[in-house]
């Protein structure tokens, strides 16, 4: 397929945010595709190169693709960088400056080129990455030339999340049967570009022979949630009860010549942790192993666990070392989902934690997670209570003849976390989608409150539930406005369902935890919306913490969520 056919159909993905018009233009998108190319038209329509688990990064400033456009165009670099701070979009200003018709490339050329620029390093690289933009740009046309200069600096936002891709690529085989099977295939693989090229080379049965690998992290199995232990046994009977840890989640892949650990959001985040990548290497020396569990930073002197706040310092890229001296961490296991050859998820909840206990000895950094397995609500209760006094966030209870459900939210795990009299229960983790600039005291800040949404997987949008003003320090109001003005989007980006316009728009990208008083229904937000245009909103939401980087927009609460939430709510209100 030539290039210039695909930005064809990036034109019309960014024309409408009507998900069953974005359905047909992916479908007969990938209908024109072949085998050896499918998986690279997902990647590029996702803006990327590979999935986050491979870690390459494009790399490329907005100073250094100026150079190159203004090289390019043959342009003065001070008109360009002038035209820009007025344009404000890199695509739009390369679409200007870029006049030939291009060499006709295709979409092979173009993603080798960029992959070649993205893995270029050492001495003088950055002079070399210039010029290899410059010569790319300089062979394609203006609409070729706008959606490479957006994708190199990171800015292409088609609104076409994982969920539109996957029933997309079941629309391009004529049948939506398909969909279940690719959605399998996508939450052990964590890789929409692999899934498309099997689907492509192998059809049906492919998808269902693709099974869990080493080095691609499986999406995680999601709680729901219920507000009493009598509830928890009426549901699931007798069942496994673990503490839940308010830690960074992580997902180990252990092979014999190597070593990963992936968040929550699929990111490679190996460096954070060395003891716990040491501790698995001398537990599993022979052993190819998958396991997920809960790192936390505890006090070596008393063996108490410690917040979040300080084990969530491991996310920064420098003094990690330093930090293990400080603050070391514990890693609570509570899953094992592939050893030497074997796929465990099928295996029931049981059947995997005593398999757990046969792997881990006794050593000083790893455990198997406390539990208790018994179907009597006073004890779920008791040992709630206890985790409560503990400082941790509450309990999980696990279905014991449940498989691991990889990227899926059911009552196989399901969560009874503190509450407060008078305040929500739970905290819901939202996505930042706009900004107001501030009013009195905070009119120096730029920013006063935030517009958050929720994730609703259906229709994979954004829909609005809160505005925040409370719960950054004026430290946090200045870092999270440069944050977000990366992110500034001209007009309410396509994924975004909102009736209030903030003052500035921006892409969905930034995750919170919030905790609110309670849900109410409103005219004014979209989450929930229902056939009278009433939807849900938070009440007096206050944000914990600052930005949740182990998070991507689409694992923040979701609709259904919210809805389930106020329902639980009204429910605890009567009783």
């Amino acid at each position: 397929m030539k290039f210039l056919n695909l930005v064809h159909y990036f034109e019309k993905l960014e024309a409408t945010s009507k998900r069953l018009e974005m359905f047909a233009i992916l479908s007969d998108l990938f209908q024109q595709a072949n085998a050896e190319e499918i998986d690279k038209i997902i990647y590029l329509a996702q803006g990327e190169l590979l999935p986050p688990f491979h870690g390459i990064n494009i790399g490329m400033s907005e100073k250094y693709l100026l150079r190159a456009l203004a090289k390019a165009g043959d342009v003065d670099p001070e008109m360009i960088a002038k035209q820009y701070r007025i344009v404000g979009d890199l695509g739009g200003l390369a679409e200007k400056v870029i006049h030939g018709e291009g060499k006709g490339l295709t979409v092979a050329e173009v993603y080798e080129r960029i992959d070649a620029i993205a893995t270029m390093s050492g001495e003088g690289s950055v002079e070399r990455k210039i010029d290899a933009v410059c010569e790319l740009i300089g062979a394609v046309s203006p609409l070729e030339a706008k959606y490479v200069a957006r994708f190199m600096a990171g800015k292409l936002r088609l609104g076409a999340g994982d969920a539109t891709i996957l029933e997309a690529l079941a629309l391009s085989k004529g049948d939506r049967a398909y969909r279940k099977e690719l959605d399998r295939a996508y939450n052990i693989t964590s890789d929409l570009g692999l899934v498309a090229k099997t689907l492509y080379q192998a059809g049906e049965e492919g998808i269902r022979a693709m099974s869990v690998r080493m080095g691609y992290p499986i999406r995680p199995a999601l709680c729901e949630r219920l507000s009493s232990a009598e509830e928890i046994v009426e549901k699931i009977g007798r069942c496994s009860v673990e503490v839940k840890y308010d830690g960074l989640r992580c997902q180990i892949h252990k092979s014999k010549n190597d070593l990963a650990i992936f968040s929550r959001n699929q990111e490679r985040t190996t460096p954070m942790f060395p003891e716990i990548a040491e501790a698995c290497r001398n537990l599993f020396r022979e052993q190819e192993i998958i396991i997920e569990g809960e790192a936390l930073a505890f006090n070596e002197a008393t063996g108490d666990l410690l917040p979040f706040q300080i084990t969530s310092q491991r996310k920064r890229k420098h003094g990690i070392e330093d930090m293990a001296k400080a603050f070391p961490l514990k890693f609570f296991v509570f899953d094992l989902l592939y050893l030497n050859g074997e796929d465990y998820t099928h295996h029931g909840y049981a059947q995997r934690r005593k398999k757990l206990f046969e792997l881990i000895k006794k050593n000083p950094v790893m455990e198997v997670s406390h539990a208790i397995e018994t179907e009597d609500p006073v004890e779920i209760q008791k040992f709630f209570d206890a985790s409560i006094e503990r400082g941790l966030e509450g309990i999980v209870a696990k279905r014991l003849d449940g498989p691991y459900a990889a990227g899926s939210r059911n009552f196989n795990w399901i969560k009874l976390k503190r509450s407060y009299k008078g305040a929500l229960s739970d905290s819901v983790d939202l996505v930042i989608v706009g900004y107001f600039a501030g009013k009195g005291h905070r009119a120096k800040f730029g920013i006063g409150t935030i517009l958050s949404a929720v994730y609703d997987p259906g229709e994979d949008r954004f829909k609005t539930v809160t505005r925040i003003g409370t719960g950054f320090s004026e430290e946090e109001l200045v870092q999270l406005k440069q944050l977000l003005d990366e992110e500034a989007a001209p007009e309410r980006p396509h994924p975004v369902d909102s009736e209030i316009t903030p003052d500035v728009w921006v892409n969905p990208k930034y995750v919170i935890t919030v905790t609110a008083d309670e849900i109410t229904r409103s005219p004014n937000h979209t989450a929930g919306r229902d056939a009278d245009g009433i939807g849900y909103a938070l009440r007096f939401p206050r944000v914990q913490g600052f930005i949740r980087t182990d998070k991507s927009p689409r694992d923040a609460t979701t609709v259904s969520e919210i809805i389930d939430m106020f329902n639980l709510q009204k429910r605890v209100k009567m009783e």
